[in-house]
């Protein structure tokens, strides 16, 4: 039996409709809903694996193997999800911030589709903006499950690529926002986050706010994306009654707040398992690097149980509920999985065959016989 893929690469995969923000928090509402239905499979016999990463070590007698260095990794994220989808796939990428010197992005990242019936190739995908547009939509779903209707302001921390597309879903997805207060570290970021603003949302109001203190204050959505060693640090005094934290990144809070207030995570399977996964790593906070990595330390101190945890799939499948009063504080926490990647590149591997975009490869007429 002939075989056949399609190739999509960059420029593809922007005509099939990949920066739709609107449709990717559609269609991550979706996923959510089927995995909250249990209608998916994560790699690892748990079936709720992150991934499987390769750690580079800090030194070796190879000249050519790599070794350990900022953001530097090699990591294969496999999945399956059900429902319309039907679709087994792969993230494959690497990583490493010395790419930003030769002026390529930190991570290159592709994405494969696979028949999940016979294994067949069926696409091979340019990876980036699948994984940074779905990346931004599962905010955008929490806020529209999360947030308060009549939420007006956002505070952004950080002002990198995942916190634009964090953003631009936010507002998609409230479009009674009307204020956006901006902290970053470095103030040339903050003015492009600025600029990004008045030119994608001219009715918003974009300021740059001198302290993570004065960015967060009356916000009804906080949205924290920030990389390098030193996460933010948010009190809780700083943070209004009813406040949506969106937290795909570290930060750090206190501890008696995390413990008191609502948490709702995208898949806490997952996140528990990272404690088994990354044994021997190193500092466990640094390695997982999102605010779950304290919700396993708090449950192994008996402070707190995985049924203190939500997941947002429950919610969306009527498992659990959603936000139970307007003054209530929401913990939104994300650590990011492969059926995300594999629900948008399926939409837009299926855009790209209505379109009759993309290069067909020929794998094979029949299998060669040895």
């Amino acid at each position: 039996m002939a075989i056949d893929l399609l190739y999509l690469n960059q420029d593809d995969v922007v005509k099939a409709g990949v920066t739709d923000m609107g449709r990717c928090i559609d269609v991550m509402e979706e996923m959510f809903t089927l995995m909250g239905q249990g209608d998916y499979l994560m790699g690892g016999y748990a079936r709720n694996s992150h991934g499987m990463e390769i750690f580079p070590p800090e030194s070796s007698p190879f000249p050519n193997m790599p070794v350990e260095g900022p953001d530097r990794r090699f990591m294969a994220m496999p999945g399956y999800l059900g429902g319309r989808f039907h679709m087994a796939g792969l993230k494959w990428y690497g990583s490493n911030r010395e790419n930003i010197k030769k002026g390529l992005p930190r991570s290159i990242l592709m994405v494969c589709l696979n028949d999940p019936d016979t294994g067949a190739p069926l696409a091979y995908m340019s990876g980036n903006l699948i994984s940074s547009m779905r990346t931004g939509a599962v905010p955008g779903v929490g806020v529209r499950l999360l947030a308060n209707e009549d939420a007006a302001v956002v505070a952004v921390i950080g002002c990198g690529v995942i916190n634009r597309t964090c953003l631009a879903a936010i507002l998609c997805a409230r479009s009674s926002i009307r204020k956006v207060q901006i902290y970053d570290l470095f103030p040339a970021a903050a003015q492009s986050m600025v600029e990004y603003i008045n030119r994608t949302h001219p009715g918003v109001e974009a300021q740059v706010c001198d302290s993570i203190e004065n960015a967060v204050r009356n916000a009804d959505v906080v949205t924290v994306a920030t990389s390098g060693a030193n996460p933010p640090v948010i009190d809780d005094a700083w943070l209004k009654d009813g406040v949506l934290l969106s937290l795909p990144a570290e930060v750090k809070l206190p501890k008696e707040f995390v413990l008191k207030t609502r948490k709702i995570i995208d898949n806490k399977r997952m996140h528990q398992l990272w404690e088994e996964e990354c044994k021997g790593v190193g500092d466990f906070h640094t390695t997982v690097g999102i605010l779950s990595s304290y919700l396993v330390e708090y449950v192994n101190q008996g402070e707190m149980s995985w049924d203190d945890v939500t997941n947002i799939g429950d919610i969306l499948a009527g498992k659990a509920v959603g936000r139970k009063d307007k003054k209530e504080k929401i913990l939104f926490i994300m650590g990011g999985m492969p059926i995300e990647d594999i629900a948008w590149g399926t939409e837009v591997y299926n855009k790209a065959l209505e379109m009759g975009l993309g290069t067909r490869l020929h794998l094979w007429d029949e299998p060669y016989k040895l």
